[in-house]
């Protein structure tokens, strides 16, 4: 009788140890992952405690420079539009309208100098958008007084462009400011650490400057040849129209300040914009009003008015505001008006 064998398959040892270590490693992956913590993540950097300089004194160098080649190309060519590079708000209507005077009066006229060789920069201390910073310049070459130019950068891709610019008041200081490298703090419009605060400071500033000593807030404010200006400006309407009709004028003071920076006292210089509209309307029968000056005619696009004549301005001020508590006046340290539209009908 011949026997029958049966042969069994087992497992080779090396498949018995991969089999072993595949079921150990999954077995590690499950311990680890139920049983690690959470990897350490860095902190935030924390936020600085005083807001950086917006710029850097070479930066600031650098837009003025651009500023001055746009500037000096523009006014050769009498070109407004070549100004959109670094030109915008107030300061591009003020320096259309000295085009249009300098053709009018065959150069007779020509526009403001404004050089942007800086003797002073009060550069804002801010991470945010609109930014805005003052520019206090040498001397023109004809002499007049120094200018303070009021430079803004819309928001983080935007170029700074000359937002408005005004002249020191006879007589007048700058306060003074932190350097231009650390920056000075940027205050809020209705900051009450001031005398008064921006906002209030710049429409009390335009009552006082439509009503003269007449304004409830006269004794706040120092006196200043801008506020006379605009008084001479009224009084020049009223003789002009005599007795052929009536002069009145009209202001609105934008109640934004473009900037209100802090001054080594804890006051502020605070800048702002606003509009004077002068009508001279005709109230006798046959009377015209004549349109002489060759820049007010060139805006009205006509010589006379029968029934009415209106001028714009656009006005720039400065001031600075005492720190609250103070004992001292608002002073006017710096202003430009100038006339940016005429109408006759």
């Amino acid at each position: 009788m011949t026997a029958t064998s049966r042969t069994r398959t087992r497992p080779a040892p090396a498949r018995r140890r991969l089999v072993a270590t595949v079921a150990a490693c999954a077995l590690v992956a499950l311990l680890v992952g139920a049983c690690s913590p959470d990897l350490p993540q860095p902190d935030a950097p924390p936020a600085p405690a005083v807001a950086p300089a917006a710029l850097t004194v070479p930066q600031s160098e650098r837009v003025l420079t651009s500023l001055g080649e746009v500037l000096t190309a523009s006014d050769e060519a009498l070109d407004p539009g070549a100004l959109a590079p670094r030109v915008e708000g107030p300061a591009l209507a003020m320096r259309t309208a000295e085009y249009v005077r300098a053709s009018a009066t065959a150069g007779a006229k020509p526009p403001t100098a404004l050089p942007t060789n800086a003797l002073a920069m009060v550069v804002p201390q801010t991470t945010d958008w609109s930014r805005t910073q003052l520019v206090v310049t040498e001397q023109p070459d004809d002499l007049q007084a120094q200018r303070i130019l009021v430079l803004r950068q819309d928001d983080p891709r935007a170029l700074y462009k000359l937002w408005g610019w005004a002249r020191l008041m006879p007589g007048s200081q700058m306060p003074a400011t932190a350097p231009a490298d650390a920056g000075s703090e940027t205050l809020a419009a209705d900051d009450t650490s001031l005398l008064l605060t921006p906002t209030d400071a710049l429409t009390q500033f335009m009552d006082v400057a439509a009503n003269g000593a007449a304004s409830q807030y006269a004794a706040s404010f120092a006196a200043s040849p801008l506020v006379q200006e605009m008084e001479d400006l009224r009084a020049e309407a009223r003789s002009g129209i005599g007795s052929a009709g009536t002069a009145a004028t009209s202001y609105e003071m934008d109640p934004n300040p473009a900037t209100a920076l802090r001054t080594v006292d804890g006051g502020a210089i605070v800048t702002g914009t606003f509009t004077a509209v002068s009508r001279m309307t005709v109230t006798l029968d046959g009377a015209t009003i004549g349109l002489s000056n060759p820049f007010y005619a060139a805006l009205a696009g006509a010589t006379s008015a029968a029934h009415e004549s209106k001028r714009t301005f656009t006005g720039i001020v400065v001031l600075y505001v005492p720190p609250a508590g103070s004992q001292a006046q608002v002073q006017v340290l710096a202003g430009e008006l100038v006339v940016t539209g005429v109408t006759a009908s």
